[in-house]
């Protein structure tokens, strides 16, 4: 078994079939495949070996996913960073997990604090000029396009994708090729994939999402790619035209972005299946775009632990606001604080067992057992199930923001902001947002006989953490409500936000559904 056997064998059946689309430029399987050997190769004859981890620092360029599956084809390690990383950020998870390798673009490479990297012997620039490092592409050309992917037990590593833990440090979650391959077959199940379709990708292949639910998935069909940098609403429309895009995928952002358009269904004529996932998508989005263009947005979740599938909204019945029943092999439930089972429809930590679930977290033994637990993986969400088996969320156990599918803990962001020099104490949490599902709000007070103005607390965040974690807004206050122990009570800062919020958030759904 190994993830990179899905293009082999895309090579073996159809090996003149399309298998990449990106900015006008195509490649067949065999194309695919004889790039992905050439970069096994090369990898080798830099001395990396099976179970050495090599890092993939890259936007959505074919790079990408040539890299990936070379890699995987020789037995190695993937670990993919979000590019919106800044150089503290990349030099933590490149320490962590001691990569060897790294494959990164030009523009990215101000990053990468190689000097202070012992463990990291190479970088490859695979787009722009080579200062640092050698060029991927020269570096391939003297490779041979021939290889094959080696075999691999069910639980062997195979990627390791960083998420941000409660101590403000990330935590390598390490997927086997088992835990994937049995994942995208689950997706391929759900979405009827089938060789003839075309699968538009514009989500981060760093991410779970993109990387598993949609690339691994769409590759394992024998299906085509439809690769996108990012997510532009007006350059979508155009490639479902030109591309005949038949499966769509994207986060609530995506569609109420498409839906502010007031675009025609006759420009997502071709597309036959909506999906989303990462962030619990508005009612009223759903409806809005089932009135709208005749189609349901099937829902999915999971969590980069669990790789990522766990739940579909669904095969037989599909029931609005929920997030489905458990995909095939897994199984799914609520529990309460002794983790004890409860009873439909009472309220309770979601909780997940089957093989999607990660190994365990990278190096990291006394965190991976405090949320995999007899078996099961402790999801931190909180959650009900219906008479039928539907499982619906309901709020968060653990005080992680999510903005746009991407998580953010306040431990993280405070530990940057304490480092300005006029901060005395702050408080971090998130707020509900119409648009990306939460945003990240800061209280500051600061310290006597200093004043600091918002924009620049926020341009300090900007040089350190990526920009999604950076604080929507600021609000210096002159004290933080506290219990008796000292702890901030966040709860009750969300809960002043949420008087203002939430009759923002009723005029702009009331706004929506008129539009």
């Amino acid at each position: 078994m190994n993830i990179a056997q899905n293009v082999e064998r895309g090579r073996r059946f159809f090996p003149n079939k399309t298998a990449l689309i990106f900015e006008e430029k195509s490649w067949t399987y065999k194309d695919v495949d004889d790039m992905a050997n050439r970069v096994a190769n090369a990898l080798r004859g830099l001395g990396i070996e099976r179970g050495h981890r090599v890092a993939l620092f890259l936007p959505n360029i074919p790079e990408f996913i040539i890299s990936y599956l070379g890699i995987l084809k020789i037995g190695a390690i993937v670990v993919s960073l979000n590019v919106m990383l800044k150089k503290n950020e990349v030099k933590f998870i490149l320490d962590d997990c001691s990569a060897k390798a790294l494959i990164t673009i030009d523009s990215l490479i101000e990053n990468v604090p190689d000097t202070e990297l012992p463990e990291l012997q190479h970088i490859l620039i695979a787009s722009g000029e080579a200062k640092k490092g050698i060029s991927l592409q020269q570096f391939m050309l003297n490779a041979s396009p021939n290889a094959r992917a080696v075999e691999m037990n069910r639980n062997d590593p195979a990627t390791i994708i960083y998420t941000s833990g409660t101590t403000g440090f990330p935590k390598g979650a390490t997927l086997s090729h088992g835990n994937v391959i049995s994942n995208v077959y689950a997706a391929n199940h759900c979405y009827r994939t089938q060789p003839e379709d075309r699968l538009l990708l514009f989500l981060p292949l760093f991410h779970c999402f993109g990387q598993n639910a949609i690339l691994n998935a769409g590759l394992n069909a024998c299906a085509t790619i439809v690769l996108q940098r990012r997510f532009e609403p007006e350059q979508v429309l155009k490639t479902i035209v030109t591309h005949g895009v038949t499966l769509f995928f994207g986060v609530p952002t995506v569609f109420i972005k498409l839906l502010n358009l007031n675009i025609s269904s006759d420009h997502l004529s071709s597309v036959r299946y909506y999906f989303t996932a990462a962030v619990t998508m508005p009612r009223e989005v759903i409806q809005r775009w089932q009135s709208k263009h005749g189609m349901v947005i099937h829902e999915g979740y999971g969590l980069t632990e669990t790789s990522p599938f766990s739940t579909y909204n669904h095969d037989l019945k599909y029931k609005l606001g929920s997030i489905g029943s458990p995909i095939e092999n897994v199984e799914v439930k609520i529990v309460n604080l002794d983790g004890e089972s409860v009873q439909p429809g009472e309220v309770g930590e979601i909780v997940v067992r089957g093989p999607n679930v990660m190994l365990g977290y990278w190096n990291r033994p006394e965190e991976t057992a405090q949320v995999i637990k007899n078996g099961w993986f402790h999801t931190g969400d909180i959650g009900r199930m219906d008479e039928d088996g539907y499982f619906y969320i309901v709020d968060r156990l653990k005080d992680m923001i999510n903005v746009s599918g991407f998580k953010v803990y306040p431990t993280e962001v405070e530990n940057v902001i304490y480092q300005h020099p006029a901060v005395a104490e702050c408080a971090v949490y998130g707020v509900p947002d119409q648009v990306k599902g939460e945003r990240v709000f800061a209280n500051i007070l600061l310290k006597t006989g200093f004043a600091v103005t918002q924009e620049e607390i926020i341009a300090f965040c900007s040089q350190r953490i990526a920009t999604y974690k950076v604080p929507h807004t600021i609000k210096f206050i002159d004290s933080l409500p506290k219990n008796a122990t000292g702890k901030v009570l966040k709860r009750l800062l969300q809960q002043q936000e949420l008087a203002v919020v939430s009759q923002r958030f009723e005029h702009l759904s009331i706004h929506a559904l008129q539009s």
